[in-house]
């Protein structure tokens, strides 16, 4: 069981130029996985909400300094130190914690960015493929 040593993030600029979440997922062990997120075009009201910083003189209002900073305090803090048996079981971790249906609090980058680095950690942890192709059944 993998346990979590360090939870860091970044912001960076996506393909389109736009401020995106990386974080960097380190485990006790010394695997390491990092990823980012880029934001999507569409804005569904079921969507989750990315947390965006709202300075008009900054990208926009689109840096999303608030999102890294929950990640390199709050979710670090909080998720170090800890051990995890599976992805599922650290995603329930990261939604506990933010604590709303939409993702607000936290930010859907900071959380999927923290949850996809911790994936690919544990890949590594376990010297297995990010994802296994599984045969598609048909009738």
């Amino acid at each position: 069981m993998p346990c979590v040593r360090r939870l860091r993030a970044l912001e960076i600029l996506d393909s389109r130029g736009r401020p995106t979440v990386q974080a960097t997922c380190e485990f006790a062990s010394g695997s390491v996985g990092s990823a980012s997120v880029p934001s999507g075009e569409s804005k569904g009201a079921a969507e989750a909400v990315e947390l965006r910083d709202g300075d008009p003189d900054r990208f926009r209002g689109m840096g999303c300094r608030q999102a890294v900073a929950h990640v390199n305090g709050l979710i670090h803090e909080t998720l170090s130190g800890q051990l995890f048996e599976s992805q599922a079981q650290f995603d329930q971790a990261l939604i506990a914690l933010d604590g709303t249906s939409n993702k607000a609090r936290l930010g859907a980058n900071a959380i999927l960015a923290t949850s996809l680095a911790f994936g690919r950690a544990y890949a590594s942890e376990r010297r297995e493929p990010l994802f296994v192709e599984r045969p598609v059944l048909t009738e």
